[in-house]
């Protein structure tokens, strides 16, 4: 069973573009978000992967939301992975000193 995100997406085409997924649309008796998908699958599938963990994440795992976000940022620091709460703490202190806080 094919799942689809549970928000959707807006995407501006030209007039163009609009009238040729029309009328592809309307011949393979489907939908112009179909097309799009099938476009986006298509184009995906052709390019290098981002990284190891990203190459290795199966695009129909539904398991965990958040999976899709694995590989996508990069950092200079090297123990991110294993000393993330470490991070999250300092960056919690740092956002709660008196001086950085907003006012209202």
């Amino acid at each position: 069973m094919v799942t689809y995100a549970r928000e959707p997406v807006q995407v501006y085409l030209r007039e163009d573009q609009m009238q040729i997924l029309e009328a592809l649309a309307q011949q393979q008796h489907t939908s112009v978000a179909d097309l799009v998908r099938q476009g986006i699958d298509a184009f995906v599938t052709h390019l290098p992967p981002l990284t190891a963990a990203v190459d290795t994440i199966s695009t129909t795992d539904d398991r965990d939301p958040l999976r899709g976000i694995i590989g996508m940022f990069a950092s200079d620091t090297g123990d991110l992975g294993t000393d993330h709460d470490r991070y999250l703490a300092e960056f919690e202190e740092e956002d709660n000193r008196p001086w950085l806080r907003k006012s209202s």
